[in-house]
C-alpha cells in the first residue's frame, strides 16, 4: 500500500461536495418543501496507489459519494478534480473519456450482473462502449485474461450470473471494472453481501490486484476490520459530513472525534482480557434525519462532550489547535470542537 506525500499532486481531489435530494409535496403541482443533504460539504484527497477507506453508519451518504463520483449523480455543489480537472462539469464525450479511468465495482453482486448476459458478454461490454481499447478480434481473449487475473476459470466465459457462488460474482464485477485499465476503482461496500471467509478472499484479491496494476482505490465500507486490513487513510462519516480523517493507525490508535471512538468501542474483540478492560460507549438518541440535520455539529444530539458552542458554530474539519505543532499520530484533522485523544480497543 502507497504512503501518501504531501509533496505530490492528489490523483482525486474533492471539495466541498454537496447532494441534496429534494422534497416535494403534491401530484399536480409539486411543491419543494425541504432536501435531504445526503451529502453536504466534504472534502478530501486520493493519492496515485493508494487506498482510501470511507466508513460510517448507513445513510451517512457513503454511497451517495460513491455516485457522484463517478457522475451517477449530479452534485448540488461542490467540485471533483481528477488529475487537475473538475470532473462534476463534464458532459457526453469528455465525460465517457474520464469514466474510463474511474471505474466502479457494486455492492451487490446479485443485481449488479445483468443476468441475461453471460460472463463474457458482461465483462467485454466496456469495450463496446470503448472500443479503441481493444480491437473486435481481441476482446474474447482479453475477456478470458481478464477472468485469469480475478481467479476464474476462463472456460467459464460462455455460463450465465446465476451459475456462480457469491464470491465468484464479486470477482466477475472486479474484472469488468479492470477491464479498460482504470486508474481508480471505487469500490461500494464490495465485500458486505459476502460470507466471511469469501471476504478474505476478494479483499486478498484486490490488494494483489492493486500491486499489479497500480490501482488507487476508495474503499467504502461499514466494516471497520476490513477498512483497516486494506487502507492507507480512512475517512469517518457522520450525517452527511467528514468527521474524522487520517492513515489507519491515527484513525484506529489515536482517534479525536467522540463518533470515532464510539464506533472503535462497538467492535467486537477476540482478546477476553482486552474486552474486560475496555470502556463501551453508549451513544444515546437516534441518528438525525438528514433532511432536518441539527445545527452547529450534526453529532452534538448524541454527543457526551456537547456545550453550548457545538449548537451554535460548526467545527471545522482540521487538526485540533492543540495538536498543531504536536508530531504525533493524534495530530490530524478532526471536525470537534474538544477533539481529545481517548484510550479505546480497536480494530484489529
Amino acid at each position: 500500500m502507497a504512503e501518501p506525500s504531501k509533496e505530490r499532486e492528489p490523483i482525486l481531489q474533492v471539495r466541498n461536495l454537496v447532494k441534496h435530494f429534494p422534497l416535494t409535496q403534491g401530484i399536480v403541482f409539486k411543491r419543494h418543501i425541504g432536501a435531504v443533504k445526503a451529502v453536504d460539504g466534504i472534502s478530501f484527497e486520493l493519492y496515485q496507489g493508494e487506498t482510501l477507506g470511507i466508513v460510517g453508519e448507513s445513510g451517512c451518504g457513503k454511497s451517495t459519494v460513491a455516485k457522484l463520483l463517478m457522475n451517477l449523480e449530479q452534485a448540488t455543489a461542490g467540485e471533483v478534480f481528477y488529475k487537475g480537472q473538475d470532473i462534476t462539469k463534464l458532459t457526453g464525450r469528455a465525460q465517457k473519456a474520464v469514466r474510463r479511468n474511474i471505474q466502479m465495482v457494486f455492492q451487490d453482486p446479485y443485481t449488479s450482473l445483468n443476468p441475461r448476459m453471460t460472463v463474457g458478454d458482461i465483462v467485454g461490454e466496456p469495450y463496446e462502449i470503448h472500443p479503441e481499447v481493444a480491437p473486435k478480434g481481441d476482446r474474447r481473449q482479453k475477456v478470458r485474461d481478464l477472468l485469469d487475473v480475478v481467479g476464474l476459470n476462463p472456460e467459464y466465459i460462455n455460463r450465465y450470473p446465476h451459475q456462480f457462488s457469491g464470491g465468484q460474482r464479486q470477482r466477475i464485477g472486479i474484472a469488468r471494472g479492470l477491464a479498460l485499465n482504470p486508474e481508480i476503482i471505487i469500490c461500494d461496500e464490495p465485500v458486505s453481501a459476502l460470507d466471511v471467509s469469501v471476504q478474505a478472499q476478494v479483499i486478498n484479491l484486490m490488494e494483489k490486484l492493486q500491486d499489479e496494476f497500480n490501482l488507487s482505490y476508495i474503499f467504502i465500507a461499514h466494516d471497520l476490520s476490513i477498512v483497516r486490513h486494506i487502507s492507507d487513510r480512512v475517512g469517518v462519516m457522520y450525517l452527511g459530513k467528514m468527521a474524522e480523517i487520517g492513515t489507519d493507525t491515527e484513525i484506529y490508535e489515536h482517534p479525536t472525534h467522540p463518533y470515532t471512538q464510539a464506533l472503535l468501542s462497538a467492535v467486537p474483540v477476540p482478546d477476553p482480557e482486552a474486552r474486560e478492560h475496555r470502556e463501551r460507549i453508549i451513544l444515546s438518541g437516534d441518528v438525525p434525519s438528514p433532511a432536518n440535520p441539527p445545527s452547529g455539529c450534526r453529532f452534538r444530539t448524541r454527543c457526551w462532550k456537547a456545550e453550548a458552542k457545538c449548537a451554535e458554530e460548526e467545527p471545522l474539519l482540521a487538526i485540533p489547535q492543540r495538536f498543531v505543532d504536536s508530531d504525533t499520530p493524534v495530530a490530524h484533522e478532526s471536525a470537534c470542537h474538544f477533539a481529545e485523544e481517548k484510550d479505546v480497543v480497536g480494530a484489529a
